[in-house]
């Protein structure tokens, strides 16, 4: 059956990714396989291809595009690659991930998330997946290190369990700052040593955990 979201979505890639300056194709092409309106709520289905975030419960948003491309840009994902994902949201980040790498590990603070990015992605048939319900500020040390890591929320700081899961030469891209001034961070760890390079201003909710945002603070 024809999918009545297809032209929005290339619309999607060609006005808002490719126009402004998204070059990797791998990127874009994963981002046009990937249905982002079966991962939003009916109620704002109709703006799923809008470029903006999106409410899905639990205070949480889901990204908008751009910044879901750029950050997957500045990540240069292999086809061989294991990737962490801090934050799984709705799950639409994490389905791109997936398109893109060998292996995927998703952590969500919120169970009931986690639980419905689950059922929407084993019904988009993904197989290599593996969503955690937990503290994504610590990581997940279970199945470290990680070619690449990402995180949809943003922490004061860059924290150190995620770096020492990182591999050699491997990247990471995490927002970092208050709610009122984050900027995402491509991350780099070269012989050992960690190398940070700014990106662009960002927007995202706080990452709460133990090496990030406590519930009260923003």
């Amino acid at each position: 059956m024809q999918d009545p979201f297809l032209n929005r979505r290339i619309a999607m890639v060609e006005l808002q990714l490719r126009s402004r300056g998204i070059r990797d194709e791998r990127v874009l092409e994963a981002m046009l396989r990937v249905p982002r309106h079966e991962f939003v709520p009916p109620s704002v289905q109709a703006d799923a291809y809008a470029d903006m975030p999106l409410p899905i419960g639990s205070g949480q948003t889901i990204s908008q595009p751009y910044i879901v491309a750029a950050m997957l840009e500045a990540l240069e994902i292999r086809q061989q690659d294991r990737v962490l994902e801090i934050g799984t949201g709705s799950g639409y980040m994490t389905a791109i991930l997936a398109e893109l790498a060998a292996e995927v590990i998703s952590i969500e603070r919120h169970a009931e998330l986690a639980e419905r990015a689950r059922a929407t992605l084993a019904r988009l048939g993904y197989s290599n997946i593996k969503i955690v319900v937990g503290d994504g500020s610590q990581g997940y040390p279970p199945t470290a290190p990680y070619d690449r890591i990402v995180a949809s929320a943003a922490a004061p700081g860059i924290p150190r369990a995620l770096t020492e899961q990182l591999k050699e030469d491997g990247r990471m891209v995490i927002p970092i700052g208050p709610s009122h001034a984050q900027q995402l961070q491509l991350v780099r760890k070269i012989a050992g040593e960690v190398e940070v390079t700014p990106l662009d201003p960002c927007r995202f909710v706080p990452m709460i955990g133990e090496s990030a945002y406590r519930a009260q603070e923003d």
